[in-house]
């Protein structure tokens, strides 16, 4: 996926530190975390210099599960409380790896879909619409990121023609203050609290 034209890859190691639990000194000793600091150009805190940023699309890349999310929300943590200029000035976006490839026999090209509910709507589509699909591997779960292939990786997630990005955004600064501080703090009453009331407006729940 790496070119030197368009695009760099940074590889983290597993869950980054939670900076939201952890003193500054344990932050910037930390190996993924000066990784990131030293790539983005940018320093940190007051010494932040977005005119030094040596790329204006930052693209977390994290598998499409839980523990994907759980990385992702690390991450945007790290930025959100150290970089928060790279947010503001629509800097960060997330990959949106999918879930599925739908294979329909020729000439129909094959789909890549993001939920269930996409599969189950695209297949009921196309099968309505005339298409066929092999006997054989004509629907493929993708697992993770490091479970593909360098092609299929590159196709499905890196390819800057094809790949489905989504930008983050810091529409109320106080509320997103307050949510990270609930959901990557010590106060783990607080966070129950919070994910229980919110539990009807997410996908995912891994409490």
């Amino acid at each position: 996926g790496r070119d030197p034209r368009i695009q760099a890859i940074l590889p983290i190691r597993g869950k980054i530190l939670n900076v939201e639990k952890a003193r500054i000194d344990r932050v910037l000793a930390n190996t993924e975390v000066q990784a990131i600091i030293s790539a983005l150009g940018t320093g940190i805190h007051e010494d932040f210099d977005l005119d030094k940023c040596r790329y204006h699309k930052i693209v977390m890349m994290a598998d499409a599960d839980v523990d994907g999310h759980h990385i992702r929300t690390l991450l945007l943590t790290l930025l959100f409380r150290f970089m928060k200029p790279l947010i503001e000035a629509g800097y960060v976006y997330l990959a949106q790896p999918p879930l599925y490839r739908l294979k329909w026999s020729s000439p129909h090209p094959h789909e890549f879909v993001y939920s269930d509910r996409e599969k189950d709507a695209l297949t009921a589509a196309g099968l309505a619409a005339g298409k066929r699909m092999p006997k054989e591997n004509n629907i493929q779960r993708y697992k993770g990121l490091g479970e593909m292939n360098a092609d299929e990786l590159w196709e499905t997630t890196m390819d800057p023609d094809n790949r489905v990005l989504l930008q983050v955004t810091l529409d109320d600064a106080a509320q997103a203050d307050e949510i990270f501080s609930i959901l990557m703090g010590e106060d783990v009453e607080q966070r129950r609290s919070f994910i229980q009331r919110n539990a009807k407006d997410v996908r995912f729940l891994d409490i």
